[in-house]
């Protein structure tokens, strides 16, 4: 019979520990242990100490950027696991020195210091640049949406708040009314521990609605429409991503083209990126020119996507001097690379001679005087005049439409309006030829600039620069913020992108 060495799981060994020899080279942590202690100018946070003379020593914020930072490298966000780890991990326990430092002393290093958090992100920034890593040739910029530490049920225009508040008292009065119906017929029976906790629920929100309406400011979009605020962080927003709906924050990184270095990184509470890219590319400025660099967009090209294509966009990088190529919504059905992507639906019928093109009535079949300026529907009834001066895409013409009462009951509906049962009225448009000046120089330029053989040739270039970025943040992750209010994200957002950086430096450190 075999016999094998006993095992004895319970067994307690106490070995003698060298924390130095813990960090080995090559690794991200001696990389990060490097930077903090020999590159990074650690006396931006001095001066958010004022415990000269009297009060507790602090922990030192080499150390607490050293946690922080390792721990968004492992898929750590929270104070509290970062903490953990200080007290079980060898690595966190070589790099703090075994200090241990509480999870409210790591979340106030983060939330309370975004000022220094922008030096910081910007030394590491100056040693990318002096290790050769950032070529300031080609920038690709895109954005990621976030979730962030505020919940969406909390979201709402002003009616909306209203309505969730009058919704939340009704309720209480059903509640508190079926109890006086309780004791008019003599039931000794009072409320219940559950019904009064929901009340004092549900009396506590209302009350914070209530309160938050009494100093509300409406945000409106670019279009001058109320957008949606909520009330545990008036800075973030409801976006639309692959994975629902969130409530969040937009991060954007400009990322340099040679060793993938993440230029500048900013957090915005919207979800629409078209009139980011200026704001984005100011910051990148402001960026270098603090670590006493030259403008890098002098010689650079900007490379993005369609989200950030806007005419008024274009217009402020043509006025700044900014070489941007900006894709457009139709950038891609113009590829004649993409001309058979939908080989796979099934095509068409073939039209039969004389046949129309569409089932549905064309302008060709409303009987038009341009001298009257009328028009008949091929149901014989006349329309109305809706405008005389009508610019469609840069083409004038005269348009007319129906009625609700005029369409409603036509024989004639299905085959005139494309979705008859959303469709109120049909509308029509004719065409007299002339063409108006174009209303979007810029975007007309900036087509036919990217539709050129060098154009889709270095835009071709975006995808391969930037979106790895995002994928590496992703491994590690980080996928969503802890804080709230723009500040504190913007600063937590550089945090994620120095993890990024560092990574690119670990064999550099000596």
């Amino acid at each position: 019979m075999a016999r094998y060495k006993p095992v004895d799981p319970h067994l307690s060994k106490l070995l003698p520990v060298r924390f130095s020899e813990q960090i080995l080279p090559g690794t991200f942590e001696y990389a990060l242990n490097w930077l903090v202690d020999h590159e990074i100018d650690l006396r931006v946070f001095d001066a958010r100490y004022c415990n000269d003379e009297t009060g507790a020593s602090a922990y030192h914020p080499g150390v607490l950027l050293k946690v922080v930072l390792l721990g968004y490298a492992r898929g750590l966000t929270s104070s509290r696991s970062i903490e953990r780890a200080c007290r079980e991990n060898i690595v966190f326990m070589a790099l703090s020195g075994d200090t241990a430092p509480h999870f409210t002393t790591i979340a106030g290093f983060v939330a309370k210091l975004p000022d220094e958090i922008t030096a910081v992100f910007r030394d590491v920034l100056l040693v990318c640049d002096a290790q050769g890593l950032i070529g300031k040739e080609r920038f690709a910029v895109d954005g990621c949406k976030l979730p962030s530490n505020a919940s969406r049920t909390w979201s709402g225009t002003r009616a909306d708040l209203q309505k969730k508040a009058e919704k939340m008292e009704k309720a209480i009065g059903y509640l508190l009314d079926a109890h006086r119906r309780q004791d008019a017929s003599q039931n000794n029976d009072s409320l219940t521990q559950r019904e009064q906790q929901q009340i004092e629920t549900l009396s506590r929100n209302s009350q914070k609605i209530r309160t938050a309406l009494t100093d509300f400011k409406p945000r409106l979009n670019r279009k001058g429409e109320e957008r949606k605020a909520n009330l545990t962080d008036p800075d973030s927003a409801v976006m639309k991503t692959s994975h629902g709906v969130v409530q969040g924050y937009t991060g954007v990184a400009a990322v340099d083209a040679k060793s993938q270095v993440i230029v500048n990184a900013s957090a915005f509470g919207t979800g629409q990126e078209n009139a980011l890219l200026p704001v984005v590319l100011q910051d990148l400025r402001q960026d270098f020119k603090a670590i006493g660099r030259k403008d890098p967009l002098h010689a650079a090209t900007v490379l993005t996507d369609s989200g950030y294509h806007a005419e008024t966009t274009l217009q402020q990088l043509a006025d700044a001097k900014v070489n941007a190529l900006i894709a457009d919504t139709g950038f891609r059905a113009r590829d004649p690379r993409f001309a058979e992507a939908y080989q796979h639906k099934p095509k068409e019928k073939q039209r039969q001679p004389g046949e129309h093109r569409s089932r549905w009535f064309q302008p060709k079949d409303f009987q038009f005087d341009p001298n009257r300026k009328t028009c008949t529907c091929p149901a014989g009834k006349a329309l109305k005049l809706s405008t005389a001066n009508a610019v469609i895409k840069g083409r004038r013409g005269i348009s007319f439409e129906g009625t609700k009462a005029l369409c409603q009951s036509c024989p004639l509906r299905t085959q005139c309006l494309r979705k008859p049962d959303i469709s109120p009225y049909r509308q029509v448009t004719f065409f007299d030829g002339s063409k108006t000046k174009d209303l979007h120089p810029q975007t007309t330029a900036m087509k036919a600039r990217i539709d050129s053989r060098e154009g889709r040739l270095l835009y071709s270039r975006r995808l391969g620069i930037v979106e790895p970025v995002f994928g590496n943040l992703h491994n590690h992750h980080l996928r969503r913020f802890t804080l709230r209010t723009r500040r504190k994200v913007d600063a937590q957002w550089k945090l994620f992108a120095l993890v990024h950086n560092v990574q690119k430096l670990q064999g550099k450190a000596p």
